[in-house]
């Protein structure tokens, strides 16, 4: 329909499938494979109504609500929801007289490969290495970012796993304490799966 002929490509990384997109969309651009890259995912189930047996210490909260973070998370609450960004190069966007809502520096991937305990459960070792990279390829100081937006899926395995790794990320270059808050917008609408990244992107 928009009649785009650069590079079409489909991303699946479960919940980091549209954050991933967008990394390789920036790549894409910053290496001019195009001059614009339309990034995200789409979260569908059918039947649109559908429950769940709450297990203890499983994926799925127990109450049906989504606390990332909090004293009070018990798991995640899945939904539906789909999320687009547009990225251009920063110069042609400024040239073109866009409106410019945020700047994506860079970012990292990775993976934890035998290190984790199954394919949803990450480890520490893995996010700390992912981070260090991504403050690395950035250029900037764990001191100056303000906030992080977290996966956050409000799990007993997952937050800590995240604060875990967070903690020794920034404590590598600072000693400073409690100058970056964490937030997690599945709180708001729940975990869009493959949706997640983009949704988290645009908050």
């Amino acid at each position: 329909k928009l009649n785009l002929a650069g590079p079409s490509v489909n991303v699946q990384c479960a919940c980091s499938t549209s954050m991933v997109s967008t990394l390789l969309g920036a790549a894409s651009l910053t290496s001019y494979q195009c001059d614009l890259v339309l990034a995200g995912g789409a979260t569908i189930e059918i039947p649109e109504k559908k429950g769940y047996l709450y297990q203890e210490g499983g994926m799925d909260s127990a109450g049906g609500h989504c606390r990332p973070f909090d004293a009070g998370a018990d798991g995640t609450v899945f939904s539906r929801g789909a999320g687009v960004v547009l990225l251009k190069r920063l110069a042609d966007a400024i040239a073109d007289g866009d409106t410019i809502h945020a700047v994506i520096l860079d970012g990292a991937i990775n993976n934890d490969g035998s290190g984790k305990v199954g394919f949803t459960a990450p480890s520490v070792n893995g996010q700390v290495e992912v981070g260090i990279e991504a403050f690395e390829r950035v250029g900037v100081k764990p001191e100056s970012v303000s906030f992080v937006e977290a996966h956050g899926t409000a799990t007993a395995l997952g937050d800590p796993v995240e604060v875990a790794s967070l903690s020794q990320v920034f404590s590598r270059e600072t000693d400073r304490k409690q100058f970056c808050a964490i937030g997690s917008v599945k709180g708001n609408i729940g975990h869009t799966d493959v949706a997640a990244g983009a949704a988290s992107l645009i908050k």
